[in-house]
């Protein structure tokens, strides 16, 4: 199979996806934002993480007017897979393929650390090689990682089983990091081919970097 990663201005964590992947034997191409089309025969489409045009006016607020997100865009309404981690996520909010949005963290600081995160649903390919409710460890490095949605549509995505993660304690006990509501981490949309996640699964893929609980996730994508 064939992953794009989608490279625009101010991303920093392509080469660690690319890695990550690499490492499990997936084909993995770096696609610059510039572009129209994508790879032949890509099936899964990530969009990294970083500071896309230096997060001027919103986080993926200008990125969401590059060129490849119109390809993008057709790709995943033909059902195709698409992944966003952490400024990834925040793009796919502001161009509509997640619902909800990213806000500034409420003590507006930039948190970066290892955050135990709570498995909410994995009926999805994303998440099906972890168990419901099981606890993992991962890397979070944000700014404006909070993320919001109105209550009548937040009650939707929790029939849908839309909502993938939560912050938690090492015990899976709910925690405030940043302002989040009910503490998500990450969701995916209502067909279930569209995930976004504020923390790292590709800075969690070997014990020697502190956890391989991310490695799970980026073989699950792999084997679409």
């Amino acid at each position: 199979m064939s992953v794009a990663i989608i490279r625009f201005p101010g991303t920093n964590c392509e080469y660690d996806t690319k890695y990550a992947f690499d490492q499990i034997g997936a084909k993995s191409t770096i696609v610059n934002y510039d572009e129209k089309i994508l790879p032949h025969k890509t099936k899964v489409v990530v969009l990294p993480g970083g500071f896309s045009y230096g997060d001027y006016l919103r986080s993926g607020a200008l990125a969401k007017m590059s060129a490849i997100m119109s390809t993008i865009k057709t790709f995943a309404s033909n059902g195709g897979y698409v992944l966003g981690i952490c400024n990834g996520f925040q793009i796919l909010t502001e161009v509509g393929l997640l619902p909800g949005a990213l806000k500034r963290n409420d003590n507006l600081h930039f948190i970066s650390k290892f955050q135990y995160i709570k498995t909410i649903n994995n009926n999805n390919k994303f998440l099906n090689r972890y168990k419901k409710d099981e606890v993992i460890n991962i890397p979070v490095a944000h700014h404006d990682g909070a993320y919001y949605i109105d209550q009548n549509s937040l009650q939707k995505m929790k029939q849908n089983e839309q909502i993938l993660f939560k912050y938690c304690t090492k015990d899976g006990n709910p925690m405030v990091l940043n302002g989040s509501i009910e503490q998500i981490a990450g969701v995916c949309n209502k067909d279930k081919n569209i995930f976004g996640l504020m923390p790292h699964p590709e800075r969690a893929m070997e014990m020697i970097l502190g956890s391989d609980d991310g490695k799970k996730m980026i073989e699950a994508l792999a084997d679409v």
